[in-house]
Formats: C-alpha cells, sequence, structure tokens
C-alpha cells in the first residue's frame, strides 16, 4: 500500500475515533456531577444581592437562587455564589467562569445577541435619584450638569443613545454611585426604578424625581448563548412557581422593608415569567 492510501487510511481512522468520542455531558449533567450551582450575584447592591454582616449572602436574588438549587438538586444550600459588577456579568458567562447570572440584569435586544435570558422574574425601567435639596424631576433639568451610571448598564445605554448631550460619570457596583452623588460628583443618579425607590426610601435625603424612563423591561436569569437545557429548565421551573405566586413572597420577605409599606409588588415582580 503507498504512502498517499496509507495517511488516507490513517486520515479516515482517526475522524471515525472523534466522531465515536462519547460527548461531553449537558449543561444540567455538568452541574449534577459537580455538585452544585455556580451563581453569579451581587454584593453591594441591596435588596437584590448583598453581603450581610455576618458575610453571608442576602436579598431577593439569593433566595431564587438557592431554590433553583433546590428543584436541580434537592438541597438549597448546594450553590457557589460569585461576586460580580455590572461589567464582570457578561465576562463569567463568556469565559464559561458560572452557571447563570442573577445580578439584577435586564433583558435587552442588544444584550440578547450575546447572551441567553430565561424568563423574567421582575420588570423595571430607569428612574433618576437626586437629592430632595437640589432635585432632578425632568431631563432637561440635566443639561450642563454630570448624570452618575453604572458602566455598562441599561442606563448608561439609554443615556447615550437618548440623550448624547448630558455628560455622564461612569462608575461601577451601585454602592460607588450614591457615593459619588454624596461626594457631588453629579447632579443624579440614573438607575434601574427597583434600585431607585429602595435607596430612596433607605436615605431620606434623596427622592426619585424622574420615576420612568423608557420602556418597561424584563429582569431575568442570563447564561452562556446555548446553553439550551439549563435555559429550559429555569424557564420551567419559573413557570411552575407561578402557582405558589413564588416572587410575591419573596418580594415581602426581602423587598418590602427596603420599598417600604406602600410599594405595590405587582409594580416590581413578575409571575410565570409573563412580562
Amino acid at each position: 500500500m503507498g504512502k498517499l492510501k496509507l495517511c488516507a487510511l490513517a486520515l479516515t481512522l482517526a475522524f471515525f475515533a472523534i466522531g465515536c468520542e462519547k460527548k461531553e455531558p449537558n449543561g444540567l449533567e455538568i452541574i449534577k456531577k459537580r455538585g452544585f450551582l455556580q451563581v453569579a450575584v451581587s454584593g453591594d447592591d441591596p435588596p437584590f444581592g448583598y453581603i450581610d454582616h455576618r458575610g453571608k449572602n442576602q436579598g431577593f436574588e439569593i433566595v431564587f437562587a438557592k431554590r433553583l438549587a433546590q428543584e436541580l438538586l434537592g438541597d438549597s444550600s448546594k450553590i457557589e455564589f460569585i461576586i460580580v459588577d455590572p461589567v464582570s456579568r457578561f465576562e463569567v458567562l463568556k469565559n464559561g467562569k458560572v452557571d447563570l447570572v442573577l445580578a439584577n440584569f435586564t433583558n435587552t435586544p442588544e444584550r440578547s445577541k450575546t447572551i441567553d435570558f430565561a424568563h423574567p422574574y421582575m420588570k423595571v425601567s430607569l428612574s433618576v435619584v437626586s437629592p430632595k435639596t437640589d432635585p432632578i424631576r425632568n431631563v432637561s433639568e440635566l443639561n450642563g450638569k454630570k448624570l452618575i451610571v453604572s458602566k455598562s448598564s441599561t442606563s448608561e445605554e439609554y443615556f447615550l443613545k437618548h440623550h448624547p448631550e448630558i455628560e455622564l460619570v461612569t462608575l461601577g457596583p451601585t454602592s460607588e454611585l450614591f457615593q459619588a452623588l454624596k461626594d457631588g460628583r453629579g447632579a443624579a443618579v440614573a438607575e434601574d426604578n427597583t434600585v431607585a425607590f429602595a435607596r430612596a426610601q433607605e436615605d431620606f435625603s434623596l427622592e426619585v424625581g424622574i420615576s420612568s424612563l423608557g420602556s418597561v423591561e424584563g429582569i431575568a436569569p442570563a447564561l452562556k448563548k446555548g446553553n439550551t437545557e439549563l435555559l429550559n429548565f429555569i424557564n420551567k421551573t419559573i413557570e411552575e412557581l407561578e402557582e405558589e405566586q413564588f416572587f410575591h413572597k419573596d418580594f415581602e420577605a426581602t423587598l418590602r422593608t427596603f420599598m417600604g409599606p406602600k410599594a405595590n409588588p405587582d409594580d416590581f415582580v413578575v409571575e410565570g415569567g409573563k412580562l
């Protein structure tokens, strides 16, 4: 047999062997084999995801993450939390460092090009928070002033697209935004209305001068593109949780204290993935 025929035969056998190799386990099998769920969450975004005085993860999204672990692995404690900020949320998914992200992540058409989103569990629009002593109650009042936003956030995207004339101060985690406002580095903070109302309830020197900007979007679990089986599992879980009104109960347990007695949970939470 000539050398060329031998080479061709070797290549054919090699391709056949590759085709017969056992495929990598799918997303759910990997998690079950590992024995715990890896979830990226916020560390300083109360009441959604934060670290308490004992060093424990707490918040609305933490409760949901634990329920997913319970449904998938039979134990709500079988979970590893990875702290992320608005920018690193994208990187941990892209690099496969987590199974999913539950970190106040708004599903937008632009983000959906590179990230898969499950059904929403909250709904949100943008709000503007400013000091009561110098309130901002109309976007036009920001002309000539600085607006504080999170990098790679929906607030940054919105103002860059719709109000490029407004100067933005772009920072990282939520805590930095409101500290910058107190330090006088900007006239106001643009954030999700959920965060805005929670901060104004917590700090009586602030007010939500503009309660709603842009369209209403869904906050949803984010996954690496193509992780279909885990996506389907999360969607099915969210649909089934509607019967027990899980997210309304989660609101009362984690958000009510921050939002105040007059806050209507129907303005914030979504059941069954129905925005």
